[in-house]
């Protein structure tokens, strides 16, 4: 598999969890407690085969602006992993707050992700080859399945 299709992919379901669970009311605890769990796992690997796999090798592959780039979507991962995802943890799940804090975690992701499939990707698609990046698929793909078996 192609890294940036399995990051696709990746986008596509957290995108989808995102969407069911700002379309829940503050009576559906248990269901959005369930998709934050769901989210949390799916984040937490995404951003482990990002920042372990591909982010290094698209940064090798390029020069300042891509390093610049890394830098940026790093530092957004760690927003959203320090800072909103803890919040967003503590927070009543049965409250206004939540409802809010889960459109803003929403929000950085949607943001994130057009950035990274409208330029990172775009880019990296010229600057590694077909082979590369499908090498780097297999790789993440394995490491994929590990992250997610230990996280269950």
């Amino acid at each position: 598999m192609n890294a940036i299709e399995l990051l696709k992919d990746d986008h596509k379901k957290v995108l989808k969890l995102l969407e069911e669970i700002t379309g829940t009311t503050e009576r559906a605890v248990k269901t959005r407690t369930d998709l934050l769990a769901q989210i949390q796992t799916e984040l937490s690997v995404h951003t482990t085969l990002e920042e372990e796999d591909f982010y290094p090798a698209y940064k090798k592959a390029g020069g300042k602006e891509q390093a610049k780039m890394y830098h940026e979507a790093v530092e957004e991962h760690r927003a959203v992993e320090k800072l909103v995802l803890p919040d967003l943890l503590a927070t009543d799940p049965g409250s206004l707050q939540f409802s809010g804090r889960i459109k803003v975690l929403k929000e950085l992701l949607e943001h994130h992700i057009e950035e990274e499939e409208e330029e990172m990707f775009k880019e990296a698609n010229k600057l590694l080859s077909k082979d590369q990046l499908n090498e780097l698929g297999e790789q993440m793909a394995a490491k994929q399945k590990k992250l997610k078996a230990a996280l269950k």
